[in-house]
């Protein structure tokens, strides 16, 4: 059985937090526990001092108490005017301070409740309270009572002499009061500390983080380089100051030009490769269109003799013709990517889209009268005119319609339009799309239609031979005038469409 774990909802929702954030927050977090453990352990520390000192006092009150029953007085009673001593000496005695209270029991029964106020009078305790007292006082041990209304909290002890009991107490207001400042002094202090550490955490942070992120800004330079054809020159580096392999961003640095360092040797052997693979195909191509013109001339001039040839012979020399033929398109079409692929400069002049397109139409409808042939181009007066080469761009078109000829069964309607749209920029764009209804392209050959001679499967029918550059030159004569050329194809509609930009108006 297998067992799945899900991370904390508060941890997701960081996933998507920059590292600067997360480690401002981390640091945050640590200085806020830091700081909430600190004051605990004060305000508790303080506490702690503070009631030791006050049962310290309680202890003294409670000494002087005991001396008082059974009038021997060691010390001179005050005087309490009508008020004779006699009970509640134990609060009354000299050396007591105001607020301590004093609770006298004789065989079980309390005998006197009183407290000292501020003037230094007894004031009588209340039956609730001194029945409190006497249930929650421990003998010998200060213990806390709270007494409620105005008295509030005590701190007391039980004293027992001579079979009798009392009960000593003394009030814990200012130790409360001192606990509780000190509580708003460390939250005070707590708070602006914490502000002040999330400021200095976020500068410090973010000074350390960005020498990394000009490791991050030289790495998106180099992803938008385009290192997948032609001449590159991968001179982007990460600088030497954050390239320091003391530091971990340092070192991170140093690996990632390490690598550029390796990418561009890589590149250079490549573009060495293909130069040198490009120069190969021209030469050959070049050099192969003499003897190619020769077979042909020779199987002609053979023909044309005035001697009948056998059958087989004149069949022969048919075919070797037609190869030929065939051959020399290849050759052709071969010299022309590598000419593109060389970056010669083709022809710029002002070229009638619309003209060039019914042209192309025209003539396919000519080579194959068995499919349906369509075109829609706007109107004389809105001709459409691109800056390029007129005969590469018509062989563009001529391609397109020369497959969808040749890659459908014949009754395939196709039908070819053109168009001027607006692009995101607000320049003019022509758009030429060339659809059939026929049985589409297969998926794994979808991706990779505009590479040099890759063929349609066998569901794709053909009455003659393919070379299989006729869609590579079509991209690459399209990318060369600075266009785009793409295809969506489903069973019974495939679609061409190449995108070209307009001629400005001062042709």
């Amino acid at each position: 059985m297998q067992s799945t774990t899900t991370r904390p909802a508060a941890l997701s929702r960081l996933d998507g937090w920059s590292l600067r954030r997360r480690l401002t927050l981390a640091t945050v977090v640590l200085i806020t526990l830091a700081a909430l453990v600190i004051g605990l352990v004060s305000i508790l520390s303080v506490r702690s001092i503070l009631t030791q000192r006050l049962d310290d006092e309680l202890g003294q009150a409670s000494e002087r108490a005991s001396r008082a029953p059974s009038g021997t007085l060691p010390y001179p009673l005050p005087s309490f005017g009508e008020d004779e001593p006699g009970p509640g000496q134990i609060i009354g005695i000299l050396g007591q301070s105001a607020g301590t209270l004093g609770v006298e029991i004789e065989s079980g029964v309390v005998t006197y409740a009183g407290y000292l106020d501020e003037d230094g009078t007894r004031q009588e305790l209340g039956q609730q309270a001194s029945s409190q007292l006497a249930a929650e006082a421990v003998i010998g041990r200060p213990t806390t009572v709270d007494l409620g209304g105005d008295l509030g909290r005590y701190r007391v002890v039980a004293i027992e002499t001579d079979g009798d009991e009392f009960i000593v107490g003394l009030p814990m207001d200012s130790l409360e009061q001192t606990v509780s400042q000190l509580i708003w002094i460390v939250l005070g202090v707590s708070a602006g500390g914490i502000g002040l550490a999330t400021v200095v955490a976020y500068l410090i942070v973010r000074a350390s983080v960005r020498p990394l992120e000009r490791v991050e800004q030289t790495a998106t330079e180099v992803s938008r380089l385009p290192l997948e054809r032609g001449d590159v020159a991968l001179a982007v580096r990460v600088p030497d100051g954050d390239a320091d392999e003391r530091t971990e961003v340092g070192r991170v640095g140093a690996a990632f030009n390490r690598m550029l360092g390796h990418v561009g040797l890589a590149l250079a052997a490549r573009q060495a490769s293909e130069e040198k693979v490009r120069r190969f195909v021209s030469d050959a191509s070049h050099e192969l269109r003499t003897p190619l013109a020769s077979i042909r001339g020779y199987a002609e001039l053979t023909r044309m003799s005035p001697e009948d040839l056998p059958e087989d012979a004149t069949y022969a020399l048919g075919r070797i013709e037609s190869e030929a033929a065939r051959m020399t398109t290849i050759v052709e079409d071969l010299l022309l990517l590598a000419r593109l692929d060389e970056g010669r400069a083709l022809e710029r002049e002002p070229v009638d889209m619309r003209t060039l397109v019914v042209d192309a139409v025209n003539d396919a409808r000519v080579a194959s009268t068995d499919h349906e042939w369509t075109v829609d181009v706007p109107a004389e007066d809105d001709a459409l005119f691109v800056t390029g080469d007129d005969s590469r761009l018509f062989q563009v078109v001529a391609n397109l319609l020369a497959n969808a000829r040749v890659h459908t069964p014949a009754g395939t309607h196709v039908r070819t339009s053109l168009e001027a749209v607006a692009d995101s920029s607000g320049s003019g764009r022509v758009v030429v799309t060339v659809a059939d209804d026929g049985p589409g392209i297969a998926a794994e050959t979808l991706d990779r239609v505009f590479e040099r001679f890759v063929r349609g499967d066998s569901s794709r029918s053909r009455a003659t031979g393919s070379t299989g550059l006729g869609l590579a030159i079509v991209r690459a004569v399209v990318e060369v005038h600075g266009g785009s050329v793409s295809v969506d194809s489903v069973p019974g509609d495939t679609r061409f469409r190449i995108d070209l930009p307009l001629a400005s108006d001062d042709r």
